[in-house]
């Protein structure tokens, strides 16, 4: 199974996708339709079939009293009782028969057609109530004793009890018809509707599906396009086909897209031209500055010797030639990170010699308490490493305080260089920004402290290696602590940043030991 597919199968089976609950709404609507319409289907036939079966036993049992039942002597045997029962059931649609009546007063006898099936227990006393029960002649009542029903269960069968009593004197009649056959018909009617339903839901799924693929296709197509074109892929386009509304949606998006390949090519091209002009100004400076840099070391060799009135702008000459020297060099660095040319070049180092060759080469041995054990060997660039350090340790001795504490150690697979000031430390509203290019804590500082490259430059070098750098305020309120993060081993990303590394990255060695403002 591809990707793409398993992709397509997880999200059309997650509860918040669009497919699924469309499946369900159908599934639901249809299921609430199918089981209203069984359900009223059901109780209509139901009530049908009964009633049709009731009033036709009611109806022969009422006719069977009246021509047999009646014709019985007014104080009749048992034998009477017995055969009229007899002859009332075997012709009557399927019903037991009983008779009851007085031999004397008091002396009560019951005939029936079915002694097994048929007694007076079976007949609830609330309809023999009813069916002895006088009923006063009226307006609207003509007769003095009604048929009355009533339906039982007897041993989980149904049953439907009829009586009624012969008007004028006669035997009082039951009857007894099984409603079993109309239970089996119903049931049978119950499985069908639900086997219906239950179909109805299926297809009302199956229907979903399909709509829901209608539908959810250009929308899935329009998610992909819009995930490459998220990835980069800025040609990206869809097929527009149709005039509905996905498809006026699709040709919003080829606009759109057609429009961000437009603005991102244009801006691409003018930060590549940016960047090649920073780059060859930079390369165009560095001739001036090479000539610049020999006569001011050679003024700056004379200055004893120079005019009391002169010496103080030869000073000023030689420190802002170097400054314009480093800023040159800066900005060349920067434009190779920008670039991707940037690559490493390792080396196996003991930490603590090049931590301590670092500060030494910058004359900060006095400033500088270091906390680091020699034997503590990793895999860097060692270079970069140095301009890392430089800068950090640089930035913490102009604007933290002495003394600058440096302490290296290891957590796991990453080494962890602190380096520590007792400053008055970093604003809050600045900590977000000091790796930012070009950021300065406030805009009146005169030029000559630092470019704001520097632990820009930093950050980039220690991203370069797959580390980072993170700056905060002391716990206890006396100073800044910004926190290296290196590999031990840098040895993987060289596939990554060339590993072969170039002559120019030497030859561009950045020397800002002056750091950034903090």
């Amino acid at each position: 199974m591809s990707d793409a597919t398993r992709r397509s199968l997880l999200t059309g089976l997650r509860w918040t996708s669009l497919r699924l609950r469309l499946v369900v709404v159908f599934a639901l609507v249809a299921l609430t339709a199918a089981v209203s319409a069984s359900g009223i289907a059901y109780w209509l036939n139901r009530e049908a079939v009964l009633t049709r079966t009731q009033d036709s036993a009611l109806g022969d049992f009422r006719q069977e009293m009246q021509s047999r039942a009646a014709s019985l002597p007014l104080r009749p045997t048992k034998d009477d009782l017995q055969n009229a029962a007899a002859q009332m059931a075997s012709s009557s649609p399927g019903y037991s028969v009983l008779l009851v009546d007085e031999r004397a007063a008091g002396k009560p006898i019951v005939g029936n057609s079915d002694l097994d099936t048929f007694t007076l227990d079976n007949v609830p006393l609330s309809l023999q109530k009813a069916v002895n029960e006088k009923q006063p002649i009226e307006a609207g009542n003509k007769y003095e004793y009604h048929l009355f029903w009533q339906r039982v269960s007897i041993r989980g069968t149904p049953y439907l009890v009829g009586g009624t009593k012969i008007i004028g004197g006669g035997p009082t009649g039951y009857m007894l018809k099984s409603l079993d056959q109309e239970r089996q018909d119903l049931n049978s009617l119950a499985w069908s509707l639900g086997i219906a339903t239950g179909l109805a839901l299926v297809g009302s799924a199956l229907l979903a599906q399909a709509a829901a693929t209608t539908v959810l296709r250009p929308v899935q197509r329009l998610g992909d396009a819009a995930r490459k074109l998220g990835e980069g892929k800025l040609d990206t386009r869809l097929v527009v086909s149709g005039t509905d509304e996905l498809a006026d949606l699709s040709r919003t998006f080829n606009r759109a897209a057609s429009s961000l390949e437009k603005k991102v090519a244009d801006m691409s091209a003018r930060d590549e031209a940016s960047r090649r002009f920073v780059a060859d100004m930079s390369h165009e400076l560095r001739t001036p500055l090479t000539a610049l840099t020999a006569v001011t070391e050679v003024l700056e060799d004379e200055a004893d010797s120079l005019d009391p009135m002169i010496a103080p702008a030869v000073q000023l000459v030689v420190s802002e030639t170097r400054r314009l020297n480093d800023l040159v060099e800066n900005l060349m660095e920067v434009t190779r990170f920008d670039a991707g040319t940037a690559r490493l070049v390792l080396d196996t180092v003991d930490v603590a010699d090049q931590v301590t060759a670092c500060i030494d080469v910058r004359a900060w041995l006095d400033a500088v308490d270091l906390d680091a054990e020699r034997g503590m060997m990793v895999r860097l660039d060692p270079r970069r490493l140095d301009v890392i350090l430089a800068n950090l340790i640089g930035n913490a001795l102009k604007h933290g305080g002495s003394p600058v504490r440096v302490a290296v150690r290891t957590e796991g697979d990453e080494l962890v260089i602190e380096v520590r000031d007792h400053g008055p430390g970093i604003p809050e509203d600045v900590l977000p920004h000091v790796f930012d290019r070009f950021y300065k804590a406030s805009a009146s500082r005169p030029r000559s402290e630092g470019s704001g490259l520097g632990l820009s430059i930093a950050m980039e070098n220690a991203h370069i290696h797959g580390g980072d750098i993170t700056a905060a305020n002391s716990p206890d309120g006396d100073g800044a602590v910004f926190v290296l993060r290196l590999p031990r081993d840098a040895e993987p990303l060289t596939g990554f940043a060339g590993g072969a590394g170039n002559a120019g990255d030497h030859d561009a060695g950045v020397r800002d030991e002056e750091g950034d403002a903090t």
